[in-house]
């Protein structure tokens, strides 16, 4: 069996989210998401406090096509740290924290309006 990285090449919005996942154009994926200029792409993030910088390595990649970057910290709402803020407004792009669902509607709404958003989702029970 081979297991190929989860991608959807398109924009998309993400219908439902939980139980460790999310469903968006008639698929659903097992995990963390990253929603890109780029497509839709499976992300290794577990929880808020294993990411770094790192983590957000694709989304720094495709900053000359984001202006605005949600970031869907799990359950709660944590802040971003300095040094993410620093990353992300130094690559142009303007960087919000929320929790998961609401990071979810705000991607909706955004990407119904034709903007420049992305979204970095940390999956939720």
């Amino acid at each position: 069996m081979e297991v190929r990285k989860a991608h959807f090449p398109g924009r998309a919005p993400v219908d439902a989210y939980g139980d460790g996942g999310f469903r968006f154009a008639g698929m659903s994926h097992r995990g963390s998401i990253l929603c890109l200029p780029s497509g839709i792409h499976g992300w290794e993030a577990v929880d808020y406090d294993s990411l770094d910088l790192e983590a957000f390595a694709r989304v720094l990649a495709e900053a000359g096509e984001i202006e605005v970057l949600l970031v869907g910290t799990g359950r709660d709402l944590r802040p971003l740290r300095a040094d993410w803020k620093a990353a992300f407004r130094d690559a142009g792009m303007l960087a919000e924290p929320m929790s998961t669902g609401a990071a979810v509607r705000t991607f909706n709404v955004l990407l119904s309006e034709d903007r420049a958003v992305a979204a970095a989702l940390i999956a939720v029970d």
